[in-house]
């Protein structure tokens, strides 16, 4: 038998082919843990010191507790082992945009958790569409793990409506086998009209959507000017006939090579990288947006014991620093990036040199709910392609 792997060595790669392994059963909790250097049995299940106190608690947190995310966000056997402590099952439900989701809120659908970006927070508080959270249900969260400027949009009115997630940039994916470096959102609109006509996918959201139109034509991510918006529209309503599609789930298509080149949130960026090689990410040049997405609980939310235990579950930094070998968010917990390997930590798509992020806009909240921003992304997808 060869010479174990030892934590200090292994690579990212090798990282996940372990955790892929203890997935299939083929390797053991205790191995995986050896070699990753991941080192706390409480990243896999949590102690069972626990196990007496989370069945009496999962009685009173009913049967099932619903949660609105976005794509390939989670990793499915942290929410199979939320179900195996508490007897309680996750719901899952994807969502493409933040004002998908206000519209859906506003119309009447319930959800008992959403993961709202840092600027939809104050729209949904000023609607009365979320619950201050409790934390003494929240024991995994800790305020000094996290800095500042990441805490301050959860909090609204004087109490705490949201907590960190993870955060990550909108930039380009593209398939470096059939497409030389794409670097700026110029180029992403040029060679999507020219080599990549028809493999092509941009998001269905206006925030960025637009937001990178503008930014192709020399103006700011967030801009509401109108000659400038009328631009943007005339650039994407070019380049929607050379559209493979408009999708906020672009995963598949690129994975398959349908799509050459997408709009992408660098946690996509990573899975895809790290399966299909080939699929290479830019942070756009000329700018575009850098984002945190936090946990919320709608107001009108159906099981809010269940949601808060479910929050806490996704905020235990072991589960946390998991979930993170699995999505590619990058975290914002500093006791989970305690828990990463340093090639996790090196890695250049989920954490870039800050040179890359200073031409970066965070979105506004005026900007997502604009009313002729909504106006353009509508006519935009119903134009004929």
């Amino acid at each position: 038998m060869g010479k174990q792997k030892t934590a200090p060595d292994i690579t990212a790669e090798g990282v996940m082919a372990e955790f892929m392994r203890l997935k299939r059963g083929s390797v053991t909790r205790r191995h995986f843990l050896a070699v990753t250097g991941l080192g706390a049995a409480a990243l896999l299940l949590g102690g069972s010191h626990r196990v007496s106190h989370a069945a009496s608690e999962g009685s009173m947190l009913g049967k099932k507790v619903s949660l609105a995310t976005w794509p390939n966000y989670h990793d499915p056997q942290t929410f199979e082992d939320f179900t195996a402590r508490y007897g309680v099952e996750v719901d899952v439900s994807i969502i493409g945009s933040n004002e998908g989701t206000l519209q859906a809120l506003e119309r009447g659908r319930v959800w008992d958790v959403i993961v709202p970006t840092q600027y939809a927070i104050a729209p949904y508080v000023e609607r009365d569409l979320l619950a201050p959270l409790e934390l003494g249900r929240i024991a995994n969260f800790a305020l000094a793990a996290h800095a500042d400027r990441v805490l301050k949009p959860g909090i609204r009115k004087g109490n705490l409506y949201a907590v960190p997630k993870n955060c990550g940039t909108t930039g380009i994916a593209y398939n470096s086998r059939e497409l030389d470096p794409v670097e700026s959102w110029r180029d992403f609109f040029d060679r999507a009209m020219e080599e990549a006509s028809g493999k092509t996918i941009v998001h269905d959201y206006q925030l960025t959507a637009i937001g990178n139109a503008l930014v192709a034509l020399g103006h700011r991510f967030n801009s509401l000017d109108p000659a400038e918006l009328a631009k943007a529209e005339a650039l994407l309503m070019q380049v929607k006939p050379h559209l493979l599609a408009i999708d906020s789930d672009y995963q598949p298509a690129m994975r398959t090579g349908d799509a050459w080149m997408t709009m992408c949130w660098s946690n996509d960026a990573l899975q895809m990288n790290r399966d299909v090689p080939e699929i290479a990410y830019a942070i756009a040049s000329d700018g575009g947006e850098i984002w945190t997405d936090y946990y919320a609980i709608p107001a009108k939310a159906h099981n809010k014991p269940a949601a808060h235990a479910l929050i806490n579950h996704l905020l235990d930094p072991a589960i946390a620093a998991r979930e993170h070998l699995v999505h590619g968010g990058t975290a914002t917990d500093d006791r989970v990036r305690a828990l990463l390997p340093e090639e996790i930590l090196t890695n250049e798509i989920v954490y870039p040199d800050e040179a890359k992020l200073t031409p970066l806009e965070y979105g506004l909240a005026i900007v997502m709910t604009d009313p002729t921003r909504a106006e353009i992304m509508n006519r935009f997808r119903a134009a004929g392609g």
